[in-house]
This record gives structure tokens, sequence and C-alpha cells, in this order.
């Protein structure tokens, strides 16, 4: 006839550590990105930039 007794302050600090656990988780696939994948896109945005600067044409200015 005895269940087991619960303290509900641990049990809502549990719950609450598992709910904080599975939004970071949830966060690292979503938002979560290594150094080196930062560093390879920001070498190939620098490189088509460079790239498109280059075949740029300079326009003289008129002479008047």
């Amino acid at each position: 006839m005895s269940g087991d007794l619960v303290n509900l302050r641990q049990f809502r600090k549990q719950k609450d550590r598992r709910d904080r656990e599975a939004q970071a988780e949830q966060n690292r696939i979503s938002f979560g990105r290594t150094k080196a994948e930062k560093t390879l896109t920001r070498a190939l945005n620098d490189k088509a930039e460079k790239a498109l600067e280059q075949g740029r044409l300079e326009r003289e200015p008129d002479a008047e």
C-alpha cells in the first residue's frame, strides 16, 4: 500500500536538466559548425570575392 516517495523539487530539477540537454543537442545539430568548417567557408568566400574583383572593369573618369 505504500508507494515510493518522490521529492518534487528534485524531480522538477531533473526534468529541467533533461529538457535543457535536449534543447542543447538540437542546437548543436542545427547551428554547430567546427572551426575548420568556418575557416573553409571564409576562405572560399574570400577567393570568390577576389575573383569577382579581378574581373571588374575600371571606368576612366571623363576628361572635360
